[in-house]
């Protein structure tokens, strides 16, 4: 599903379960791989955000994005921060559960 500056807050806040948050750009090669790589691995997350980082300025500001794909895992409404992990089925799971034994914050 496609997220906006509109949108994400309402529907983030609401989605139940852990959802990944991915920020890409059509111009970027390493975002065309993740939106190849990321809908068919098997990660613990029960669905995938997109937001196109050149539409979305006010949601790339204020998630810090600085480089793309940038990944944040979302959990219940509450904000765990940031997945860094290469595009990599085990790498990116084992990132996820990482982020998901931080302490959650708000989000942003």
């Amino acid at each position: 599903m496609e997220l906006d500056d509109g949108t994400a807050d309402a529907v983030l806040l609401a989605a139940p379960g852990r959802s990944l948050l991915i920020f890409t750009s059509a111009g970027c090669a390493s975002c065309r791989l993740a939106r190849q790589v990321l809908p068919t691995a098997a990660l613990p997350v029960e669905r995938l955000y997109w937001v196109d980082a050149e539409r979305s300025g006010g949601l790339v500001q204020r998630y810090g994005v600085f480089h793309l794909p940038a990944l944040f895992l979302i959990g219940d409404g509450d904000f765990f921060g940031p997945v860094q992990a290469p595009l990599r089925e085990p790498a990116l799971v084992a990132a996820i559960q990482a982020a998901a034994a931080r302490e959650p914050e708000e989000i942003p």
